[in-house]
């Protein structure tokens, strides 16, 4: 380990008369990656922005210091500066990759001219000679066609692409210290794992100091030397990255470990965070739980199915002659990179997207061939839980409101009492107090937020649910509680699920069977024990190989 780069001590950040982080103490050192892990709310982004001087309005650090080490001139301690010289030492000694970068990158400006602008402010290069740079580096970080990134809009760009043009734009200035906030959250598998083999890589040319922020453990053992652990505002544990993940010494650590699904074992319940902080760790592990009931009878049926979309002059396949049989009780994984076709499929079975060819049949009915009334009397019986269950969930109304609509929609309760009832009741059933009934979305998680549409979508009674990318951005402590209650709920209420998702270890916990979709095709499927354990295509190989073991 090389000597520090920075130097917290005794940090503390507060808004009003509430402690956000408490007196938390850390070295991050050149050439060498320090993993900040813990959950949402658990203070880690709030101290990397302490560090950049980018703490929200309202919230400051009270307390401590944050001292970057200097070799030719005094140490300076960042809580302290003036804003004209922490301008000069943000970006160009200091530089920060966010978590989500469509809204860090300006959407009213290209890629390029965004990309140039430290360059432009920190080393007074011309637009030229930016530019010139700004190509070399979105050559170095792999992407391709750099000419047409460099002229594209961010929103033309996939998340791995917007991600790696963050990744150029920080490291133009060649700072001394990256902080990346979980650059790879929500990202497909593969492209996770080329963007941490690319901060490995860079981090030796560059001779960088970086600061990874993550909520995933198994992210940290692929890039980490060293992993802090923060809980509640507080650092619990530090250690070398081999000692915390191979024996880690708090029930906090071990929880964050545990409550992960994975390829091995396929427990009946995950172990979540707050089995293991009331003690869950002295227990047994798990057992594998009792197979699955599943029926030969088929409920959903999909024959040659094809979705095409127009962009520009060129015909997208979104769905390529796809076939396959759903059966009663199952539930089905549906598991391929961002833009092979999942969501859309998902969308047209449920008819949000009606197909160009093909047919999807529900208990025999062709769903294709519905409209009207007919159309909405079987949708009842077939939900969906998007990905996003913030811009699903109508801001302006309170959750008593978003979850008894579909039920005043399809008249399933006589009166307002038994509305109301039915409400309380699902709130209790997904694990959300009483008192959300007069909520609003914007008052909850990102976790109670997926609770709250999936109470909605069991509002209609349903059937068969598909849950598109359910849990790929929640932390893994609440992404274990959403498994556990929708299995919990799969067997109270008899339902069958597709289930898709980009997580492999998470679908084969979840799935009877497996379907590998690539570029709008079905190329294998098979039980999920086969699929992982003997995969046939190149591209299912390529999946489980990006998998952090």
């Amino acid at each position: 380990m090389s000597d520090p780069l920075l130097r917290i001590r005794d940090l503390e950040i507060s808004t009003g008369n509430a402690r956000l982080v408490n007196r938390i103490n850390l070295d991050i050192s050149g050439k060498s990656v320090t993993g900040l892990v813990g959950e949402s709310g658990s203070g880690k982004t709030l101290t990397a922005l302490s560090i950049m001087g980018l703490l929200p309005k309202g919230v400051r650090a009270t307390a401590g210091s944050v001292t970057l080490l200097n070799r030719d001139s005094a140490d300076a301690n960042l809580l302290h500066l003036p804003e004209k010289e922490m301008n000069h030492i943000r970006g160009s000694r200091i530089s920060m990759i966010f978590q989500e970068p469509m809204t860090s990158l300006n959407p009213t400006m290209k890629c390029g001219p965004q990309a140039t602008e430290p360059l432009r402010i920190h080393k007074g290069l011309s637009s030229t000679g930016a530019r010139e740079k700004i190509l070399d580096l979105f050559n170095e970080v792999k992407l391709p066609d750099v000419e047409n990134i460099f002229n594209a809009w961010p929103h033309q760009l996939s998340g791995g692409q917007r991600q790696r043009v963050m990744i150029a734009m920080a490291l133009s200035t060649h700072p001394d210290l990256l902080i990346a906030d979980e650059p790879t959250t929500a990202l497909d598998v593969t492209v996770q794992k080329s963007i941490l083999e690319l901060l490995l890589a860079l981090k030796e040319k560059y001779n960088l100091g970086v600061l990874f922020i993550t909520h995933d453990l198994m992210v940290l053992k692929q890039i980490a030397d060293r992993i802090a652990v923060m809980y509640r505002g507080e650092l619990v544990e530090e250690a070398s990255a081999a000692a915390l993940l191979e024996n880690p010494q708090t029930p906090y650590a071990k929880g964050l470990l545990a409550c992960r699904p994975s390829l091995e074992e396929k427990p009946e319940r995950l172990p979540t965070i707050g089995d293991f902080m009331s003690g869950y760790a002295e227990q047994d592990k798990p057992t594998a739980g009792q197979p699955r009931s599943v029926d030969n009878d088929v409920i959903l049926s999909v024959k040659d199915l094809e979705v095409t979309f127009i962009s520009g002059k060129r015909t997208v396949h979104a769905v390529d002659s796809v076939s396959f049989d759903v059966f009663r009780g199952e539930t089905l994984g549906l598991v391929g990179e961002s833009g092979c076709g999942k969501t859309t499929l998902g969308r047209t079975i449920v008819q949000l997207i009606r197909p160009d060819n093909g047919s999807v049949s529900y208990n025999g009915v062709p769903l294709d061939r519905l409209t009207g009334k007919e159309l909405r009397k079987t949708r009842r019986k077939i939900q969906i839980v998007f990905q996003d269950p913030y811009s699903s969930l109508n801001p302006g109304k309170t959750i008593g409101d978003i979850i008894a609509e579909p039920m005043i929609i399809h008249r399933l309760e006589k009166n307002k009492k038994e509305k109301e009832a039915r409400v309380h009741q699902l709130l209790e059933q997904t694990g959300l107090p009483g008192e959300a009934y007069n909520l609003y979305p914007h008052q909850f998680s990102g976790g109670q937020r997926q609770r709250i549409g999936i109470a909605r979508a069991l509002a209609c009674q349903p059937e068969f649910i598909v849950l598109d990318e359910s849990v790929s951005a929640l932390d893994v402590s609440v992404q274990a509680q959403i498994l556990n209650l929708l299995n919990d709920l799969k067997r109270a209420y008899e339902l069958t699920y597709i289930f898709i998702s980009h997580d492999l270890t998470v679908v084969k916990y979840m799935s009877d069977r497996v379907l590998i979709m690539s570029d709008g095709r079905m190329i294998e499927s098979g039980t999920s024990e086969k699929i992982y354990m003997h995969p046939e295509n190149d591209y299912t190989r390529k999946l489980i190989n990006a998998i952090p073991s």
